[in-house]
């Protein structure tokens, strides 16, 4: 049973010239577009490198895998240059990293683009590891959500214009090239590839450009540093025996929450595409849909800047968004064809809450301890390094004896568990051995 005390004051910051939340928002803005481009590369890179479904998956897997090994240096990067500088450094290794698209294409080599994620995933880690305790911990405690769902809002949106704006390059007539492929022979097929390939580079110049152009505007702008190491009275009173972070049980559960969650966000929205394309619905009309999830999202974001914690407390909205992800998934997998597709794209409206859920949920109460926090879970956002592949590998492994559109449908099944955990952890898990017990 959880001893109730009362939650520690927001983080003070220096005074800004530029309101900081301004800066965050357009720095999620960044994290959304390059990370929702995924989604188009899956099915562009399939076509383009000859990939199975699974090598395709690998696109999310080398993109977010980064996090789980760069969660570590990325906390010693921000201690050594700050939050502020700390960000510039992560949107100039992103910026390397999609440079690195550039020999991947001029060599259709896949595994040189596998490199090329890594290094961007690599960049968002360290963005994301001072980014979000930021916005987490510079206003009032039981409004964290709203905050959150705000930058949700920024990131989703990009997310929404990113397979959009990629799709109508690399896609281009995609439908007509894939069907003309299997007429050629093997040299001309390579020369068509090689085209296809090139299609991705003007577009990750200019990502190189953006990307290294904020990275100067960071550096000279006005965003505060923030104190993470402070704690009022209660709760340095309250953590005074702890010596580790793993003595807070929420936390760690709150990580695997999150670890789960990402994947499931993943699967619906870099999975969506493909599965159109499994039910026969043409490519150029199915590359739209991770939009679609996307916007499911950003609609589930308003509802939270609306709601939290106005009406609805941050803790409820995540019990509420795991029961549906528990109905959608269920129903995805019972219903036929358009409309199994239609419930993957809602799950968008069922994730949207998750995120400024748990980790004003998990980091409640850690006081001295939420930078360390903040890098596990940073590192449970490899879950989408994890479970897209998974669903990759289940398709391929029931297409055999069920069918492309059976084998798709079917591997759904694994978010079943993932919303399950979440339920457990938005009712009962946040609590596990906390002194403060979040709003």
């Amino acid at each position: 049973m959880a001893t109730v005390i009362k939650v520690e004051n927001p983080v003070a910051v220096k005074s800004s010239g530029i309101n900081p939340i301004i800066i965050i928002g357009a720095l999620f803005f960044i994290f959304g577009f390059v990370t929702w481009l995924n989604s188009v590369l899956i099915p562009y890179l399939k076509i383009a490198c000859q990939l199975n479904n699974i090598e395709s998956f690998l696109v999310a897997s080398a993109f977010y895998i980064a996090y789980l090994l760069m969660a570590k240096p990325s906390a010693w990067l921000l201690k050594l240059f700050g939050f502020k500088n700390g960000m510039a450094v992560g949107l100039l290794i992103m910026a390397v990293g999609a440079l690195i698209f550039i020999p991947a294409a001029l060599t259709r080599t896949y595994t040189i683009f596998l490199i090329g994620l890594f290094v961007q995933g690599s960049g968002l880690a360290v963005l994301q590891s001072a980014s979000n305790p930021y916005i987490t911990i510079v206003g009032p405690p039981e409004s964290a959500a709203k905050r959150i769902s705000i930058m949700g809002i920024c990131n989703k949106f990009a997310g929404v214009l990113a397979p959009i704006a990629l799709g109508a390059v690399v896609l281009k007539n995609i439908d007509a090239f894939t069907a003309n492929l299997a007429k050629l022979d093997a040299t001309q097929k390579i020369t068509e590839l090689n085209e296809l390939a090139s299609r991705v580079i003007l577009p990750y110049v200019l990502i190189v450009i953006v990307l290294a152009v904020l990275a100067v505007l960071i550096y000279f702008s006005g965003l505060p540093e923030i104190d993470t190491d402070h704690e009022d009275e209660t709760v340095a009173a309250a953590n005074s025996g702890k010596t580790s972070v793993f003595e807070f049980p929420h936390l760690i559960l709150g990580v695997i929450a999150l670890f789960l969650y990402v994947g499931a966000e993943v699967i619906a929205g870099d999975s969506i595409i493909s599965y159109g394309v499994a039910h026969h619905i043409p490519l150029s009309t199915a590359k739209y849909f991770a939009s679609g999830t996307l916007a499911c999202m950003v609609i589930g974001y308003i509802a939270g800047i609306l709601f939290i914690p106005r009406y609805i407390s941050q803790q409820k909205a995540l019990v509420y968004s795991a029961v549906l992800g528990v109905i959608l998934t269920a129903a995805a997998l019972l219903v036929p064809k358009y409309a199994s597709v239609a419930c993957i794209a809602l799950l968008g409206l069922a994730n949207s809450l998750m995120w400024p859920a748990i980790w004003p949920l998990a980091l409640s109460g850690l006081g001295r301890f939420t930078k360390i926090g903040s890098s596990l879970l940073v590192m449970g956002i490899a879950g989408a390094a994890v479970f897209p592949p998974i669903y990759g590998f289940l398709v391929d492994r029931f297409k055999p004896s069920l069918g492309p559109e059976a084998a798709a449908q079917t591997s759904y099944w694994i978010l079943l568990p993932i919303y399950l955990f979440i339920l457990y952890f938005a009712a009962i898990g946040y609590k596990k051995g906390k002194h403060v017990i979040a709003v």
